[in-house]
């Protein structure tokens, strides 16, 4: 029972960062492991089909990345777009929701995409940021996707999945 438990709790930690690794450029040589990079992926909202955010977001490579000792820096970017012909929302949407998080360093910082609904507007904000335990940066970027558009509404909001 036990291990079943602490698999169940990893498969949750697991969806709820699910991301697909779009690519990366390099941005500075480095002798020894990775270089330097900008790294690229997609990011699924899990109450929100039909909306796809592509992240990218500074790495450090080198030694400390081979160790597990890099910082990344808090440089990152968001850009979010429907993705289908319909935006399919499901349950209660929050005000503002982490729909992603990613470490960005070996302790207490972390990489963070969250959703927001400005209800009044009817649209999607999505925020990228990044956090650290004593230390925060106000880096950030933003993308708003809304349900008015030229085709008219384009949400469909349902209680569940």
């Amino acid at each position: 029972m036990k291990k079943i438990m602490i698999l169940t709790c990893f498969a949750v930690l697991l969806s709820a960062n699910e991301h697909n690794f779009i690519g990366s450029v390099s941005t500075a040589w480095k002798l020894l492991g990775k270089n330097d990079r900008i790294e690229v992926i997609s990011v699924k909202d899990p109450k929100v089909d039909g909306v796809t955010c592509y992240v990218s977001y500074a790495k450090k490579g080198g030694t400390s990345e081979l160790v597990g000792l890099e910082e990344d820096t808090s440089d990152a970017s968001v850009s979010c777009v429907q993705t289908d012909s319909k935006i399919v929302v499901f349950g209660d949407v929050k005000k503002e929701e982490d729909i992603f998080k990613k470490r960005s360093s070996i302790l207490f910082k972390k990489t963070h995409v969250v959703r927001m609904f400005d209800e009044k507007a009817q649209t999607f904000i999505y925020l990228v940021y990044s956090d650290k335990l004593v230390d925060g940066s106000p880096n950030n970027s933003v993308s708003a996707v809304p349900c008015k558009q030229a085709v008219g509404n384009v949400c469909e909001f349902k209680d569940e999945k």
